[in-house]
């Protein structure tokens, strides 16, 4: 009993792990999703979290029902082999870029947090990803169970304090009062929804296949959309509170520097963590696909996915961000719809 509370809570770090990166940590994804939209975000929020939970939980449980090695074979099940072919290329697109966008903000926290070379931050980054990607799945949950509670304390003290000094803020920035005639906060969660959803295949299909145990799965899918939606929830609200940090890169950044010098360095080393996370579970997931896909030498793949997104992300984070996450967010609508209505494969 004991090994499989472990199990769960390794797998929600890990699910947790792969969501939250760059654009999470820092803030720049929930500002473009939600808070710009104010305390409707808070439902698109609500919205989100459920299908983290609903869809996450899925995704993993008919992996591992199907034998799925990578994506490309759950891809198969839900669309058939001829879609799935067009799907599959449109995620290993996605997760590219999404991997470029999270090598680039590496080096947006070396230059724009510390005052260091932006190359600085994407090379260092590359050579440790490499080192733990070799390690496989054990390299994954190593780093899962350090980065992602850490993220979590560090998001609920900082959120806490805040909520704290200013209390009667709490209801202003969460709870709409009436809705907004502009249906864009709407369709939002969605898009971002089925955006994470589609990237976390990478990592949530082997999971699924590794793992078996459906109890493990299940619960670990819970609790890791739970989590989710919590930071998502506090987050927000941290924004909401500091709206000028919306122009930002970094805008959780700006937040703590209110809190000394101390706090917004450690801020700095989570925020790092998340990134760093992100890539390595990205690069290890489309490993497998090119594995399965042209039975390349994993550490051939490894270093063919790393070069890729070297090069993308010398575009630059903010433009990346901001163009390449709505953009695929609202196209992997398809892909979310799909899986809801998808019927469970047997036993």
């Amino acid at each position: 009993m004991r090994n499989r509370r472990i199990s769960i809570l390794l797998l929600a770090a890990t699910y947790v792990g792969t969501v939250i990166g760059a654009g999470f940590s820092s803030g720049k994804e929930i500002v473009t999703f939600f808070s710009v939209y104010g305390a409707l975000g808070t439902i698109g929020i609500a919205v989100s979290g459920l299908l983290f939970i609903l869809i996450g939980t899925k995704i993993m449980i008919i992996s591992a029902r199907i034998q799925a090695y990578s994506y490309q074979e759950l891809n198969e099940y839900l669309f058939g082999k001829s879609i799935a072919r067009v799907v599959n290329l449109f995620i290993f697109i996605v997760v590219i870029g999404v991997t470029s966008v999270m090598l680039s903000g590496a080096g947006a926290v070396f230059h724009e947090q510390l005052g260091l070379p932006f190359q600085m931050g994407i090379i260092l980054t590359l050579i440790l990803s490499y080192i733990v990607v070799m390690k496989g799945l054990n390299g994954l949950f190593a780093i899962n169970s350090y980065i992602v509670p850490l993220m979590i304390l560090f998001v609920l003290f900082v959120a806490g304090s805040i909520a704290g000094e200013h209390p009667h803020l709490l209801a202003e920035k969460l709870l709409p009062v009436q809705l907004s005639d502009n249906l864009s906060w709407a369709g939002s969660p969605f898009a971002y929804a089925a955006f994470n959803l589609m990237t976390a295949q990478v990592v949530l299909v082997p999971l699924g296949k590794e793992i078996q145990d459906e109890h493990i799965l299940r619960w670990g899918g819970f609790l890791g959309g739970l989590v989710l939606f919590f930071l998502l929830v506090a987050i927000h609200f941290l924004l909401s509170v500091f709206p000028e940090t919306f122009l930002y890169e970094i805008p959780m950044a700006e937040i703590v520097q209110h809190f000394g010098t101390l706090i917004h360095v450690l801020f700095l080393i989570v925020i790092y963590g998340e990134i760093f996370n992100t890539v390595v579970g990205n690069v290890f997931g489309i490993t497998r696909q090119l594995q399965s896909a042209f039975h390349l030498r994993y550490q051939h793949a490894v270093l063919l996915i790393l070069s890729a997104i070297f090069l993308i992300s010398q575009v630059g984070y903010g433009k990346l961000l901001s163009v390449l996450y709505p953009l695929f967010g609202y196209m992997g609508l398809f892909f979310l719809l799909w899986l809801l209505i998808k019927k469970m494969p047997g036993k």
